[in-house]
């Protein structure tokens, strides 16, 4: 009952300290831009949180972030997410069901090993463990830790450095993945080039986002 009644008792407008949250607003809004500015992979992401965390962690900063500005920036996480679906793409997701499917359960019992082997290894709490090694968008496992009584910290950094990982392994294997599928496509494409020009597209899009990570 306590720790129940203590999670759902919270502050959504406590008292603000002026120049931390000007501070704040500061590392996000110039990082963001900076991050854009630079075509760094996932830059507006991951600029304002380098500079966040150096800044913070070196004593030079104190970063406050009140409950109403995290709720509204879930909001907006949402939002994001939301209106990004079209009716293709739940036409797509339709039809790529059952594959979906199959790789969810995989990636889910994948990440539980993963996490197993923390709670055995490392006495790590089994929550804490499976959001840390959790498949998905950062933003997304950031909302849920925050919301539960998890180590946040150790959550964001595991998520962080896998994050880094597929930045720096993602065009090796966008590649890889590419010369595999290239060869069906253009046998296929002989007597039926145009049939075949969609799929062509679509490697044409993958090599050109595997260049932008580059």
């Amino acid at each position: 009952m306590g720790p129940h009644a203590a999670a759902a008792d919270v502050s959504w407008f406590p008292a603000l300290h002026a120049l931390p949250f000007a501070e704040t607003l500061a590392i996000a809004l110039l990082g963001g831009v900076l991050g854009h500015m630079a075509r760094i992979p996932a830059g507006v992401f991951l600029l304002p949180m380098v500079f966040g965390a150096v800044l913070h962690s070196s004593g030079l900063v104190r970063l406050e972030l009140p409950p109403w500005l995290l709720a509204v920036s879930y909001a907006f996480v949402g939002w994001s997410i939301g209106l990004g679906f079209t009716r293709d793409i739940l036409a797509h997701a339709v039809r790529a069901l059952p594959q979906t499917l199959g790789a969810i359960m995989v990636l889910i019992g994948f990440a539980g090993l993963l996490a197993l082997v923390l709670v055995e290894v490392f006495g790590i709490d089994p929550l804490t463990a499976y959001l840390a090694t959790s498949p998905g968008g950062a933003d997304s496992v950031a909302i849920i830790a925050a919301s539960s009584r998890v180590d946040l910290s150790f959550v964001m950094t595991l998520q962080t450095m896998r994050f880094v990982f597929l930045l720096l392994a993602g065009p090796a294997i966008s590649r890889f993945v590419a010369r595999r599928i290239a060869p069906p496509v253009a046998a296929a494409a002989g007597p039926i080039a145009a049939r075949a020009a969609p799929e062509d597209e679509t490697l044409a899009h993958v090599r050109e986002d595997e260049g932008e990570l580059d």
